[in-house]
């Protein structure tokens, strides 16, 4: 199977990525618990401007990422795994149901409650956790594997990105999202135009992130809405897209995700900290990590591939996309992105991100313990034959 070199810088960066998180995620969590706890969480929570610094990595460097992901969207959709629906409905179908399952799941502990609200929290995956795991896997993982478990991460966070939109937008101020949609056309325009200057752009993009930070839109989505009107062109690499997409790899696998673990990572455990899992919206979210995203993405592949909709692809079999359906349950980022967005109560806060630690790590680690007595048959057979 070809792979474009965008292609493999991503799965490079990504994977790498994926271990910086944790090690951040580990530190943060030492900090937090360690004699320097007050000084720590209190940095966090340094005033800047009226906000804390912990919500302008939030709402600012996380509108970066959103970026990205919305770059790497459009490169897919264009010319990538998604730009071919005989090859793209796998995947599709695979993120559909490692969305509904778990939602779903979630809200048959939580309808009607106060904690509803959650139920995005275990629609998300990782990416850069996913792939992270994956590669430590080595070349025994077929190329297939890696393009579905991506395409499938990249199509679960546009999902994510749109019950952001949808579900966790309040006190709409029509004024700002107006400036910030008629800001948004003027980019399109430029695009129809043939504006390939990066910088209109950029900076246009910075003002449609401030409206959209006051309109009651999470501006997150900003992030998004420029990716799209940045000129694609045929995706080759003087492109306008691939230059700022090939820019932002390292800044954002190395720096701006890692920032966000570090600081929304800071949790106090205490000693009756195992009670914060037996509450309905915390194992609703293990519930839907561990269980809904393997049953979802198994079952609606499956689906999809004995309804002759879609194929699976020649060096997959069955047992590989199980193992991948755990990896899928790794939600860390995008669900405790979420959980900020769903709940405003502290300690619901704290204790789902606890939940959710606990569950993307249970859920790789099974991933990981499948997939490589998987892959070692499958190796094994092959020397065989």
């Amino acid at each position: 199977m070809k792979i474009t070199k965008l292609f493999r810088d991503f799965f490079e960066s990504e994977k790498v990525g994926g271990l910086i998180l944790i090690g951040c995620t580990l530190l943060s969590l030492f900090l937090a618990n360690s004699n320097f706890s007050e000084n720590y969480i209190h940095f966090w929570h340094t005033d800047i401007n009226g906000h804390s610094l912990e919500h302008w990595i939030n709402d600012g460097l996380m509108a970066i990422f959103f970026l990205l992901i919305g770059l790497e969207l459009e490169r897919e959709v264009y010319i990538g795994e998604l730009s071919d629906l005989k090859k793209a409905t796998l995947p599709i179908f695979a993120a559909l149901g490692g969305m509904i399952v778990p939602a779903l799941l979630y809200l048959s502990l939580n309808f009607g409650t106060e904690t509803q609200s959650g139920a995005g929290i275990p629609m998300a995956t990782d990416i850069a956790f996913a792939l992270g795991i994956l590669s430590l896997l080595g070349n025994k993982v077929p190329t297939s594997l890696k393009v579905f478990l991506t395409a499938l991460a990249v199509i679960d966070d546009l999902g994510a990105i749109l019950v952001i939109a949808i579900f966790y937008t309040n006190d709409l101020n029509l004024l700002n999202l107006g400036i910030a949609l008629g800001i948004f056309g003027v980019l399109l325009i430029m695009n129809r135009l043939k504006v390939r200057n990066l910088i209109p752009y950029l900076l246009l993009g910075i003002a449609m992130w401030y409206f959209m930070l006051n309109s009651g839109v999470h501006a997150t989505i900003s992030g998004v809405l420029l990716a799209f009107a940045i000129p694609f062109g045929n995706g080759d690499k003087k492109s306008t897209s691939y230059l700022l997409q090939h820019w932002l790899h390292k800044p954002v696998a190395f720096i701006i995700l890692p920032v966000f673990a570090l600081a929304n990572t800071a949790i106090i455990i205490n000693s009756d900290w195992h009670y914060a899992l037996t509450h309905h919206y915390t194992i609703g979210i293990a519930l839907g990590l561990i269980v809904g995203k393997f049953l979802g993405i198994s079952i609606f592949s499956y689906a999809a591939v004995k309804s002759k909709i879609c194929q699976l692809p020649e060096d997959l079999n069955w047992k590989s996309i199980f193992g991948v359906s755990f990896l899928g349950g790794i939600g860390f980022t995008m669900s405790i992105f979420i959980t900020l967005l769903a709940f405003n109560d502290d300690e619901h806060i704290s204790n789902a991100k606890i939940m959710i630690l606990i569950s993307s790590l249970v859920a790789g680690l099974i991933g990981y313990l499948l997939l490589k007595n998987i892959l070692n048959k499958t190796v094994s057979e092959e020397i065989e034959d």
